[in-house]
C-alpha cells in the first residue's frame, strides 16, 4: 500500500511488526524536485508501543494480515474484557489495560465493534468514532445561560466525564466523538 494511500486505522507491517495508524502529517516538498513525506503516528497492536513512520509518497508498505469481526461485549471482570464474534459465536478475551481507553466509550449491546483478530487471537478492539452516551449526572442548568458559550461538566453512564453546553440536563442521551472525547451534539 502506498503511503499517499494510507488512512487512519489502516493497520500496516512495520519492522515485521502490525502496527495501527492513528496520526497522519503531511509535509509538502520545499525544494523544487522534493519528494512529499508523510509522517505516521502508530501503535504496535501486539505490545502497545507508539511507533513513529516517515516514508516518501512513492514508499510503500504491506496490508498486515489481520482479521476485523464484529463483536458484542459478555461481560467484564477483573483481569479481561469478553467479547462474543456475533456470526461464530466464538469468544475472545481481552486484557482491561489493552482496552482501557475504549472502555469509556463502550456500553452493552452496543453495535459496531469490531475485535482485531492476529494469528486466531484478540490484540485490540476498535469502536465507532461517535457513541451516542446518557448524561447520568450533571449539575441543573440555570435559567438565562442558554445563549451563553459556557460549558459544565458531564458524568455519562460508562462514568467518562466531559464537557458539554450549560442546557443539558440529566437523562438526555448526547453523542461523543472518541477520538478526542469531545461533545458533539444531542443524539
Amino acid at each position: 500500500m502506498l503511503a499517499k494511500d494510507i488512512k487512519n486505522g489502516t493497520i500496516v507491517v512495520y519492522n515485521e511488526a502490525p502496527c495501527l495508524i492513528e496520526g497522519i502529517q503531511v509535509q509538502s516538498p520545499s525544494a523544487r524536485g522534493g519528494a512529499t513525506l508523510y509522517k505516521f503516528r502508530a501503535r504496535n497492536v501486539v505490545t502497545k508501543n507508539k511507533v513513529d513512520i516517515t516514508l516518501k509518497g512513492t514508499e510503500s508498505l504491506d496490508d498486515a494480515d489481520f482479521k476485523k469481526r464484529e463483536v458484542s461485549v459478555m461481560y467484564q471482570d477483573v483481569e479481561a474484557l469478553h467479547l462474543m464474534d456475533t456470526e461464530t459465536y466464538e469468544q475472545y478475551a481481552l486484557p482491561l489495560d489493552d482496552c482501557a481507553n475504549e472502555l469509556q466509550y463502550m456500553k452493552e449491546g452496543q453495535d459496531g465493534l469490531l475485535a482485531l483478530i492476529y494469528n486466531d487471537e484478540c490484540v485490540g478492539i476498535n469502536i465507532p468514532a461517535t457513541v451516542e452516551l446518557t448524561i447520568a449526572q450533571c449539575d441543573p442548568g440555570v435559567k438565562g445561560n442558554s445563549a451563553t458559550g459556557r460549558t459544565k461538566p458531564l458524568s455519562l453512564e460508562t462514568g467518562l466525564q466531559i464537557q458539554g453546553p450549560e442546557y443539558l440536563k440529566q437523562g438526555e442521551v448526547v453523542k461523543v466523538d472518541t477520538r478526542t472525547g469531545e461533545f458533539l451534539g444531542r443524539a
